[in-house]
Order: structure tokens, then C-alpha cells, then sequence
């Protein structure tokens, strides 16, 4: 279907894609992962032929159908159904020839193509999709002209999905979509019949749909086999291999080199001292894979209040008068919960957290909050109203006036800012980079409460790991909306629907979620949710608090060991260096002999201190016994 031989690609000067080779058999649905800024958006574009190789081939099948999801919205006059229909070009022009009357040895030609196009089902094929991507039939009617951007994005995916192309390339599919439609969207990729190449930073989303994953790193491609699990298990074990094969390696090199230090100049020996150099310069160096830097995200700590937070009682919300979007609202949050929003986009999730953060008045009923409240607001919009020409540290210090310089870098730097980035434009950040930026903009005054609205679109998998930490060790409350559901899953415990202008408990977990959204064409509405009685939130949030009281010492023992593997790591790293330096080069500073020994000490260490974490890790995920 696809092969990519020795694909190289520049920008500015600097090598995106290089000497990258795959290949890529006919129905394989294949996950394209890699950090930001790694060219995962840049080969797709060179695969659909957007741009054109420096070097190297790229070698489609023959007849080929590239299907590409464009970044611009369509619009126009046309309704979303046909808009969807018209993407079946062979369809709309049989159906055209044959309004022009044309032969009736000609017409049996073309009702005979339908029938073998399924054109007739078309119109019912493409409803379902535009239903399972979250639009209605009075939506479906409508012209794109009076949609938002982010409904026709989902009308431009429903048309590509619909035209079935050989090969079908998506970047990032879910970040315009709720978490209901990532699920149906999850299901239909599964049973996808053609070649699919997916980007996505989203783990759960690519082990369920992907069979061979193809992971970019310093503009080289290698493949594994299976999802993003997979991959990581192999990878894994291919770096502990390798490091082995080094270690083995170097005590060779030493002891050649020793043999050769000792008799090169003694005449009984100096023929095998000859022989042990040859064999020295003949030893190809194994050459471990530079590691990048993990991403970093802490949260402020927060000031302890008392419950509750925030109290809701019978408050209704919304933007016109005398029609809220939300109503009857007698809900409690207290410092230590972490609760998800469920519903379909349009439902009012959004609506609920601005009413919470402070950002949109009731029109009915009371809110009491905390006297010493601070919210931290987290929104994809206030990452495009950042000033371009402005680095993170103005963006940041503009907030803090009070702190000194220091303390704002330090804040920058918990967030992964480095000396470097600190002072970079945001208009040459990445988008990772401006969400983080956010972040770290939204916490600026150490908030007790977290609302975070779909913080992970733009995050590679390291920082959505990341992210998760922060969250976890975060002691202060957090609402979620998110369409990841692997950062539901790590992180909420409970949920909140918000459907049918209402908000309830939902009496069950995520996997009865996606049943009950999927059993119902891909829609939110209808699910099963209780009010909670107040003995049960007593309940649960006492269970809560004993479970967080219970985990923290387990935490504790966490944090210190990943303390301890890093500070290991960079002793380790910096006598690497050392090694490097050729013998009776200037600047060594401490003994090969004795360098190899501390190396050695050190691997032992962090091994020791990676099982201290793993087994902490593990008993923190298996819960309080």
C-alpha cells in the first residue's frame, strides 16, 4: 500500500525527517506517535503529496485514495447531509448523468454501478455517521453557514470517514470532538476495512484502534508491532537490551585496552598487544539512544479550607434571559474531590464550569463559595488570545508583579520552562508548549480549585503523563472535561452528568458510560444518573479523604525515589561524558578505572530505586488494602 524509503525533509535548515524508511501493507491501521515538534504532521503531509521529499522516495499503490482531514472548515450554503454526500464523487456524478436522462443502455450501467457502490444506502450511511459524530437530525439539515467551526470540523471528518478512502490519514481526529464522539469515532476506526495512519496523543485511543505503531524520533522512523502498550513494552526492552550489550561492551573495551596499556611495549607480548588494538578499533561502539528531557508540570500548592468549596442550591445558569441552559442545580464540591463532566458537546459542561470559576452569574438560586476561594480556569481559547511577541516570562510576571524575577522563573520552570524557552516568543513556542504555558498562567495564584475544560488537546503523551501526576499530587480540588479518557480514568472519582439541562451523579463507571452512549447511536442523553442523598456525599467524600490520608505516605516514598533516579541518572550521565573524553585528553578529572566503578555503583542504585518507585507506583494504583 504505502513503502517509505530513505524519506528526508528539511525546514528552515533543519532536518524534520530523516533517512526515514517504512513500509505499510494494504488494511493496516497504523498509530504515528512522537513527541511535539517531532514532523508526525509534516510526513502525513509529505505521504498525501502537500509537500515533496528532499531525498528518498514515497511509493503509494496504484489508484490510491488519499483521504486527509484539512484544517479549515468547510462552509457555505450546503447543509451538513449534503455536504457529507457530495464527498462520494463517483456517486454524485452517476446520479447526476443519470438526471440528465441519458441512453437506457447507459442508465442500466449506472443504477448497475450504484447497486455496486451501495449508492442507494448512502444517505442513511451518511446520517449514521453525522449522528455518531454528535449532530442531530435537525443539525444534519442545516446549512454549514450556520454551524460553528467546531461542528463543521465534525461534518468535513463525517465526510471523509463516509468517502472510504484506500488510505485514510488523521491528525489528531478527537481534539474537535466530545468525549461521546470519541468513543462512537473509536469504534468505527476498530472496524475500519482500508489502510488507516492515525496521529494521536491520546494512548487509550490508539491501543483500541491501532495494530502497528510507527514511532518518530530524531526524524527516524521505527515500527512495532501492536498499540501504544506494545510499544511501550518493547521499547522498553529493547533500550534494557541495549544497555546491556553496552555495559558488556565497555568491559571488553576495558580489559582489550589494559592488555594493551600493560604489554604494547614488552617484546614478548607486543604481538598480541598488536592483535587486542586491531580488535579494539574493530569493536563498533554501541551507542545508547539520547533520552529527552522528561516533561515537567507541578502545580502550586493551595491554602487548606474548610468544606465546602462551592454549594449550588435549585441555581439555574445561562446566557439569555428567561432560557438557562442549566437549571435545578443542588450540588457540593469539597477541597479533596476530582470530578469529570460527561455529556455531549451543547449539553452545558462548559456552561457549568464558567458558573463555577466564578465567570457566569446565576439567574437563579444561591452559590456559596469560600471566602478565600481562588480558581484556576483552564480553557483552549485563552491559549489563542496569548500576546505572540511576548515570551512566558512577560506573560507570567505581568501576573505576579509583586514576586521577584527569581520566583517567576521558578514558578515557569515547574512547568517545564527552561532558562531557554523562559524568554521565547509564544508565537515560536509549540502548541504543547502554549498549553502548558497556560497552566502554568491559570495557577499563577496558587488556586485551591482546579477547572480544567479539555486541557490535553496539543499535549504529546509524555506531557498528558505528566499532566496526570500534577493532577494526582495536586492536594486541592479538580473538575475535569475531557475527551481523553484514559485522563478521566487516572484521575476522576466521580462523574458528573450534565444532560437534559440538568446536572446529576452518574450511578456507575466510564465503561458503563461508553456502553450506554454507543447503545443509544452515539448520543448522551437518557443515562442512567441518580441525586445523590447528602449521606451518600458524606460518604464519599470521607471515603475520599481516608483514601488520600492512606496513599500519601506511598506518595511520599514515589516522589523520593523519582528524586533519587533522576539525581542517579545525571551523576550517571556526567561520568558518561567523562568516559567519552579520549584517553590523555585535558579535563577528565577523575580515573577510567574509577569512573567505570562508580558507573557501575550507580546502575545498582537506580535500579534499586526504580523497583522502591515501581512497587510504590503499583500499590498506589491497586489502592488502600
Amino acid at each position: 500500500m504505502l513503502t517509505l524509503s530513505g524519506v528526508t525533509y528539511r525546514i528552515a535548515g533543519r532536518t524534520l525527517v530523516d533517512q526515514a524508511s517504512a513500509q505499510i501493507p494494504d488494511g493496516a491501521k497504523v498509530g504515528l506517535i512522537g513527541r511535539n515538534g517531532a514532523g508526525k504532521s509534516t510526513l502525513l503531509e509529505l505521504i498525501r503529496g502537500a509537500f515533496q521529499p528532499d531525498g528518498g522516495s514515497i511509493e503509494l499503490a496504484r489508484g490510491c485514495r488519499v483521504g486527509f482531514l484539512a484544517q479549515e472548515a468547510p462552509g457555505g450554503g450546503a447543509s451538513a447531509i449534503e455536504t457529507v454526500l457530495s464527498a462520494d464523487r463517483e456517486r454524485a456524478q452517476l446520479l447526476a448523468e443519470r438526471e440528465a436522462r441519458t441512453g437506457p443502455l447507459r442508465a442500466v450501467e449506472i443504477e448497475t454501478r450504484l447497486i455496486e457502490i451501495d449508492g442507494h444506502s448512502a444517505p442513511s450511511r451518511a446520517a449514521r455517521i453525522l449522528a455518531g459524530l454528535g449532530l442531530d437530525e435537525a443539525m444534519q439539515r442545516r446549512p454549514l453557514s450556520d454551524l460553528s467551526g467546531g461542528w463543521r470540523m465534525r461534518v468535513a471528518l463525517a465526510a471523509l470517514l463516509f468517502a472510504e478512502p484506500d488510505l485514510l490519514l488523521l491528525d489528531e481526529p478527537t481534539n474537535h470532538l466530545d468525549l461521546e464522539a470519541a468513543l462512537w469515532l473509536e469504534r468505527f476506526l476498530r472496524n475500519y476495512r482500508r489502510t488507516l495512519i492515525l496521529v494521536s496523543h491520546d494512548r487509550r485511543f490508539l491501543n483500541a484502534v491501532t495494530t502497528t505503531t510507527l514511532h518518530l524520533q530524531h526524524g527516524k522512523l521505527t515500527a512495532y508491532s501492536g498499540g501504544f502498550d506494545a510499544y511501550l513494552r518493547a521499547r522498553t526492552e529493547a533500550a534494557r537490551r541495549l544497555e546491556a550489550l553496552a555495559k558488556q561492551q565497555a568491559l571488553e573495551r576495558q580489559k582489550l585496552q589494559a592488555f594493551v596499556d600493560r604489554f604494547r611495549y614488552k617484546a614478548s607480548k607486543a604481538r598480541q598487544a598488536q592483535s587486542r588494538l586491531k580488535a579494539l578499533a574493530r569493536l563498533e561502539p554501541i551507542v545508547l539512544p539520547a533520552e529527552e528531557a522528561p516533561t515537567r508540570i507541578i502545580f502550586p500548592e493551595p491554602p487548606q479550607l474548610s468544606p465546602p468549596l462551592i454549594s449550588l442550591d435549585r441555581v439555574a445558569v445561562g446566557y439569555v434571559p428567561g432560557k438557562p441552559v442549566l437549571s435545578r442545580l443542588d450540588l457540593r464540591l469539597d477541597p479533596d474531590d476530582r470530578i469529570a463532566l460527561l455529556g455531549a458537546n451543547g449539553n452545558g459542561k462548559t456552561t457549568l464550569a464558567r458558573l463555577l470559576a466564578g465567570r457566569l452569574a446565576p439567574v437563579a438560586g444561591q452559590v456559596t463559595r469560600s471566602p478565600k476561594l481562588c480558581c484556576g480556569f483552564f480553557a483552549q481559547h485563552q491559549i489563542e488570545e496569548m500576546q505572540p511577541e511576548a515570551s512566558p516570562f512577560d506573560h507570567l510576571s505581568a501576573l505576579m508583579p509583586d514576586r521577584p524575577p527569581e520566583a517567576v522563573r521558578a514558578r515557569l520552570g515547574s512547568f517545564g520552562f527552561g532558562q531557554d524557552k523562559a524568554f521565547t516568543r509564544v508565537a515560536d513556542l509549540s502548541g504543547g508548549e502554549r498549553a502548558r504555558l497556560n497552566l502554568a498562567l491559570a495557577t499563577y495564584d496558587s488556586p485551591a480549585l482546579l477547572i480544567l475544560d479539555e486541557p490535553t488537546n496539543h499535549l504529546d503523551i509524555e506531557s498528558r503523563d505528566a499532566l496526570v501526576r500534577a493532577v494526582n499530587d495536586f492536594p486541592g480540588a479538580v473538575v475535569l472535561v475531557s475527551h481523553d479518557r484514559h485522563l478521566v480514568e487516572l484521575v476522576a472519582e466521580r462523574l458528573w452528568l450534565v444532560a437534559d439541562g440538568t446536572v446529576r451523579s452518574f450511578d456507575g463507571d466510564l465503561d458503563d458510560y461508553e456502553r450506554q452512549v454507543l447503545d443509544d447511536g452515539g448520543r448522551a442523553h437518557g443515562m442512567r444518573s441518580r441525586d445523590p442523598e447528602p449521606g451518600d456525599r458524606r460518604a464519599a467524600r470521607r471515603l475520599a479523604a481516608e483514601r488520600r490520608r492512606e496513599l500519601e505516605p506511598l506518595r511520599q516514598i514515589a516522589r523520593r525515589a523519582e528524586e533519587l533516579i533522576i539525581r542517579l541518572i545525571e551523576e550517571r550521565e556526567a561520568i558518561d561524558r567523562v568516559l567519552a573524553v579520549p584517553l590523555g585528553a585535558a579535563g577528565g578529572g577523575i580515573a577510567p578505572a574509577a569512573a567505570l566503578k562508580r558507573r557501575a555503583e550507580l546502575m545498582r542504585l537506580i535500579e534499586r530505586a526504580e523497583g522502591e518507585w515501581l512497587a510504590a507506583d503499583e500499590s498506589i494504583e491497586r489502592g488502600p488494602a
